[in-house]
């Protein structure tokens, strides 16, 4: 556990980085004529475990939208 932080709080903090990194370079190869989606080049060949990687992904963002209401933060 990182600090006061449970594990599926912790998840979800490294999934909406993944999924910020990945925004950020979708952007960037936008503007320099690439497709860097990271995500597609690592399961393109998979596309449901794609999706499945982008659901997850948006589960972590609710999480963290809802962090200050965790239910497994322990108060102190």
């Amino acid at each position: 556990m990182m600090g006061n932080r449970c594990n599926i709080c912790n998840t979800a903090c490294v999934l909406v980085t993944i999924g910020a990194l990945n925004w950020g370079l979708i952007g960037l190869g936008g503007f320099f004529g690439g497709d860097w989606n990271v995500v597609k080049m690592l399961l393109g060949t998979w596309p449901q475990v794609e999706w499945i990687v982008y659901i997850l992904v948006g589960a972590g963002g609710v999480v963290k939208l809802l962090g200050n209401k965790c239910p497994c933060q322990k108060k102190i």
